[in-house]
């Protein structure tokens, strides 16, 4: 059945939509999607909570009446079984996630914890080593402060704000500077070495354990649905893979600051 749908004051024919939905390469997040709907076909919600989310849209879209309801399901061409999905579809993608995912949330975490603990470290890049090792010993003796020195000599943005960094993920860092930071005690400091083409003194200031709280836990359960949705890409069937452009970034060599 031939439709039309006003957009931005253009008018969209159902003839049209196939070939704006390839030239603005909106055909892999529909792929996505359709994956996601398969996975919450079976996820219900409550009459509560469907009248809840009802009222959340009809207050952000400022449809105060049956009337004003029932022009805009004719606009989008939708019916109410449609409308009652669409309404709650972020509450089943949630139910969905805790449904799947829920009970490994404190496993994964344990896992994860090394690359989530953050650290707050103060951090000196130099281009020469025996530019490095002076400044290391000038702190070492009490000549300067570390700030002072970062400040005065420091090659990197950690220079205006007297070389500190952080808090970040340790499993953001350089593998190298991770791991020296993991070992480090409060207010060690070490001796430079290179990162790169430049030489590094560090020390660490405060290390800031992860917490499996409410925050962690969203963002788990996001990382590990994330996970399961791209498995759930990567076995879609060669004609739909077509349609997927990926664009592989080479992963960035991990910087010595919080990247």
């Amino acid at each position: 059945m031939a439709y039309e749908i006003e957009i931005a004051d253009r008018i969209i024919t159902s003839e049209e939509l196939m070939a704006l939905l390839t030239q603005y390469n909106i055909v892999p997040q529909l792929l996505r999607e359709i994956v996601i709907d398969r996975a919450i076909a079976q996820i219900t919600c409550t009459p509560e909570e469907i009248s809840a989310a009802s009222q959340q849209f009809f207050k952000q879209h400022q449809i105060s009446n049956p009337t004003e309801h029932e022009i805009w399901l004719k606009r989008y061409n939708l019916n109410q079984n449609q409308f009652q999905a669409l309404i709650t579809r972020k509450l089943r993608i949630e139910k969905f996630q805790q449904a799947t995912w829920g009970n490994k949330l404190e496993s994964y975490f344990l896992h994860r914890k090394p690359h989530l603990d953050q650290v707050i470290y103060s951090l000196i890049r130099t281009q020469e080593l025996g530019i490095a090792n002076e400044l290391y010993f000038r702190i070492l003796a009490g000549e300067q402060t570390f700030a002072e020195v970062a400040r005065e000599y420091s090659v990197g943005p950690e220079a205006d704000k007297s070389g500190i960094v952080g808090p970040v993920d340790l499993g953001s860092l350089h593998p190298g500077l991770a791991k020296q930071l993991q070992v480090s005690q409060p207010g060690q400091l070490w001796r430079p070495v290179p990162f790169g083409e430049l030489f590094v003194i560090i020390r660490l200031e405060k290390l800031l354990p992860a917490q499996l709280d409410k925050f962690m836990q969203q963002r788990l359960i996001k990382e590990l649905f994330e996970s399961w949705l791209q498995e759930q890409m990567n076995q879609l069937s060669d004609t739909d893979k077509a349609w997927i452009v990926v664009t592989r970034k080479q992963p960035q060599e991990k910087s010595t600051n919080a990247a």
